[in-house]
């Protein structure tokens, strides 16, 4: 796992200053402790960053080829490079290195764009290739790896691994994106087709960028794609063996290196997975780590601790509190945007702990985006089920009765009817776009201010979900969500917090459970054996059966849920009342000062709950002072810690 950047002229090959690439990849140094490197040839630059994996000592990077035609630098790894190094050996390459950085360069020789569909793995890479004068950006099928780019003022292409790479150099103009902006109160993250330095892009996942020198800069190409549309038929039980095939495939593939590896264990059924599949292949005990929480009813530990004596593995917890937000500043360091899952703080606290003895930790992310896993795809296709029977005089009727309906949050469940009538007046697209957000528009608009709304130009957070399950290629409306979820919420939220927590401690996770096979052969699975009597992920428990006790398989899931609405009427209550007028927010002028004042105030007296949209602003407030300088010149307030 690595850190890289780089600078490419497509128009002219003006000269590249090395000390120029050197400052931009030195902002990623958190990303290879072990080692960096800079290339330089007339218009280009590449740099590298190091956290030695596998082949310690051949694997440096920038890496050139024998001839020197092509350069890489590459963050990731190529779980199948062996078997993609033996067949580019059968073609008459040869290796100097043990590395899969090495075959990299030699798929690209061989085969072009091509290439990319012959590895298996996590990666973003930029690859210059002399001969052809070009500059080939790529990231994996899913998101795993990040990579930002931006055009600048002349002409050049800057690239990073994260943003902090990007505002190292100084021609990158720092303007705020009104849309950004609007897509973060939206979601609670700035989605993978934003950013919220206007003009800088993120390389969607799955896509591919080839700059060719005397041209301009083009769109990304798409070279993966998941297909929803079509049902494998074969029965129950060939399915149940096909899945823990792919599953053990999956694990082993990614227990490849040459350093300590792990698994993060929560004791759900994902995680569990894993560290029993990696027992399975493991001749020495796996080493596990979990974190728990003072509170009983965020704790997850004493099921880690049943499934780490099930599989003997080497264990190790550690118990924070649940107020744990001395880590704000510094998860507003590691994800330069501002991103409001607030289980990052657990994340950040678990890779901590494995990075005290491992390099490499495998993860159960994936799973409930892949097996339909979350208990909004329940409640989502309960709603469809509904809508489907409704004429469409009778959806707006409902709708509009949905919105007369009180919000009940401290009634019992079956009185709580508000949200689900309005999802019912709604598209299945609209409905499910809404169900994902954090702030809903109503409220989003009472923050703004005239200014915001005209920037806007009619720019909606929501309209993303609703033209990404529109265009999906689904046979229903699970699969669309599904489709939705993978390229939206999945590299936008779940990868982004794990990429960027574990990467701050210069710790590498891997996520068998986004092996782009299984996510392909669960894209194929009849609804029935991904959702069946209330609960998700059927197929893959009872697949797991022959590992994974009942207690852990059938258990309600937890989750990490942080009690930020606790903390802004505690430890955090001045930061509640200070957001109003934080220098950042007046100095944009985007946010209405009194409609967030109010807010904080009816949250401190209870008189409503916007815990969540409190720690929305506040980690916004954070980013524009880091990343504009806005309200710098003023004073900052600090969080009480009484």
């Amino acid at each position: 796992m690595c850190g890289i950047a780089g600078l490419f002229h497509p128009l002219v090959p003006k000269p590249v200053d090395p000390a120029r690439i050197r400052a931009m990849v030195d902002t990623l140094a958190h990303r290879g402790p072990d080692g960096s490197g800079v290339w330089t040839a007339p218009g280009v630059g590449l740099g590298h960053r190091r956290l030695s994996i596998i082949d310690l000592e051949g694997g440096v990077q920038p890496m050139l080829s024998a001839d020197g035609k092509l350069a890489l630098t590459y963050n990731g790894e190529i779980y199948n490079f062996r078997e993609v190094r033996a067949e580019l050996e059968a073609k008459g390459h040869f290796f100097r290195t043990d590395s899969d950085t090495e075959v990299i360069l030699a798929a690209w020789r061989q085969w072009g764009e091509e290439c990319l569909s012959r590895f298996n793995g996590m990666f973003a890479f930029a690859l210059y290739d002399s001969s052809r004068d070009s500059l080939f950006l790529a990231r994996d099928r899913l998101g795993v790896k990040p990579l930002f780019y931006a055009t600048l003022a002349d002409g050049g292409l800057i690239f990073a691994s994260e943003l902090k790479g990007l505002l190292a150099h100084p021609l990158l103009r720092r303007e705020v994106s009104p849309h950004a902006v609007e897509d973060y109160l939206t979601l609670g993250y700035v989605p993978d087709d934003a950013c919220l330095v206007e003009g800088v892009r993120k390389l969607p996942a799955g896509h591919a960028l080839l700059v060719r020198r005397g041209r301009r800069v083009p769109e990304p190409s798409r070279w993966w794609d998941v297909d929803f549309s079509s049902t494998v038929r074969a029965s129950v039980a060939s399915l149940e063996e096909e899945m823990v095939e792919r599953l053990r495939e999956a694990v082993r593939s990614r227990m490849v290196a040459d350093v300590p590896l792990g698994a993060f264990l929560s004791g759900g059924v994902d995680s569990s997975a894993v560290v029993a599949l990696m027992a399975e292949a493991s001749r020495a005990a796996v080493e596990t780590c979990s974190i728990g929480f003072t509170e009983a009813d965020h704790d997850e530990t004493a099921f880690a601790k049943i499934v780490a004596d099930r599989f003997a593995t080497s264990h190790r917890t550690r118990r924070v509190a649940a107020d744990d937000f001395a880590l704000i500043d510094t998860l507003a360091d590691a994800f330069d945007e501002p991103f409001a899952d607030a289980s990052a703080l657990a994340t950040y606290r678990v890779s901590e702990l494995a990075r005290e003895r491992v390099k490499v930790a495998l993860s159960g992310d994936g799973a409930d985006e892949a097996f339909a896993g979350y208990r909004r795809y329940k409640f989502f296709s309960a709603e469809e089920r509904v809508r489907g029977l409704l004429p469409q005089g009778a959806r707006a009727l409902v709708g509009r009765l949905g919105d007369a309906y009180p919000k009940l949050d401290w009634a019992p469940q079956m009185f709580r009817a508000k949200t689900t009538l309005q999802a019912l007046g709604q598209s299945s697209e609209e409905a499910y776009a809404f169900a994902v957000g954090v702030t809903p528009p109503l409220a989003r608009s009472r923050l703004y201010t005239s200014d915001l709304r005209r920037s806007l130009q009619g720019h909606r957070g929501e309209q993303r979900y609703v033209e990404a399950m529109r265009a999906a290629p689904a046979r229903d409306a699970l699969g669309r969500a599904q489709y939705a979820d993978l390229k939206i919420w999945l590299p936008g939220d779940i990868l982004t917090k794990v990429d960027r927590t574990s990467m701050a401690v210069s710790l590498e996770a891997r996520e068998p459970l986004l092996d782009h096979r299984l996510v392909e052969f669960a894209a194929r699975l009849p609804t029935r054996m991904k959702l069946r009597g209330g609960t998700g992920k059927y197929l893959m428990k009872r697949a797991l059966g022959r590992y994974l006790p009942d207690e852990i398989l059938h258990r309600k899931k937890m989750g990490f849920v942080t009690p930020i609405s606790a903390w802004f009427r505690g430890p955090l209550a001045g930061a509640a009342e200070a957001i109003a007028r934080s220098p950042a927010l007046a100095e944009l002028g985007w946010f209405d000062e009194a409609a967030i004042a109010k807010a904080a105030a009816d949250h401190r007296a209870a008189r409503a709950d916007h815990g969540r949209l409190l720690w929305q602003l506040l980690m916004l407030d954070k980013s524009l002072g880091r990343i504009f300088g806005l309200g710098q010149d003023q004073p900052q307030y600090r969080a009480s810690t009484k």
